[in-house]
């Protein structure tokens, strides 16, 4: 596909599948917005070397997106948006009685209503330009829950409302929305993780991987970011001109269930 010329802004996007689908869609010629809350040296070298890896204008923003204005801000000064991955998210985990409250806001706040504030900021100029692609990264929990994430499955549900109302709005427009859900995802996050456990359950490490990080993805492998940003990447082809308003599964069949 090519998608030289358009600018994609991935929220998220400085690491794990942010970064996985910021390099799958360079890879297909988007000029390409980087973005985190912080803003270190290394957080614009990287928006450089995916410059020069692809040969594609790449630049990052700090927006903290638990602030509606950043988000809109962010927008902004992306100077133009064609691509939309709403992308950034955080995880807490505890039994609803226990959930500090102000965990609760955030995780909403980053997971759910960033999406809006961005959304709402990028439409327009996609309106203005002709031509726009929003693809959310949702979650298996977008479509299934689990017990002591309340906030984090209450946020991927309601993203996955969002992009349905997103995408009637833009229907007779050459706009789509979709959602994107994976399952667990091998990022340098989750691999941290495994030592632990295997200490924690006394099991090697083929036997952690099968029988507790992804007791509930049948296939009992990880997705890639790879394979993520590849799907995003998809949506945004021509391929994809009749796709809007649904959800795609990256879980190994975890929603099959």
């Amino acid at each position: 596909m090519d998608l030289k010329g358009k600018t994609a802004i991935v929220t998220g996007s400085n690491s794990g599948i942010g970064l996985g689908v910021a390099e799958a869609l360079a890879g297909a010629g988007a000029g390409v917005i980087l973005n985190s809350f912080t803003d270190r040296p290394e957080d614009h070298a990287l928006a450089d070397s995916l410059s020069a890896r692809f040969g594609v204008p790449c630049r990052y923003i700090s927006a903290d997106m638990s602030r509606g204005d950043d988000c809109r801000r962010l927008v902004t000064d992306a100077g133009g948006c064609d691509i939309l991955v709403n992308n950034a998210g955080i995880q807490h985990v505890a039994p609803i009685p226990d959930f500090p409250a102000a965990k609760w806001d955030a995780v909403i706040a980053i997971n759910l209503t960033s999406a809006f504030h961005t959304t709402a900021a990028a439409l327009p100029g996609m309106r203005a330009r002709g031509w726009g692609r929003v693809v959310n990264v949702a979650s298996a929990h977008g479509l299934t829950a689990s017990p002591f994430k309340s906030a984090y499955v209450a946020a991927k549900h309601g993203i996955v409302g969002l992009t349905k109302v997103t995408a009637l709005e833009t229907a007779e427009e050459p706009i789509t929305c979709n959602a994107v859900c994976p399952g667990y995802v091998l990022t340098p996050l989750v691999e941290s993780q495994i030592p632990d456990q295997m200490k924690t359950h006394g099991m090697d490490r083929e036997t952690v991987i099968r029988q507790v990080m992804l007791a509930r993805q049948p296939s009992k492998q990880f997705a890639t970011v790879e394979q993520v940003g590849g799907t995003v990447a998809f949506l945004c082809s021509p391929a994809a001109d009749q796709i809007t308003g649904t959800t795609i599964s990256v879980d190994g069949g975890w929603t099959a269930l």
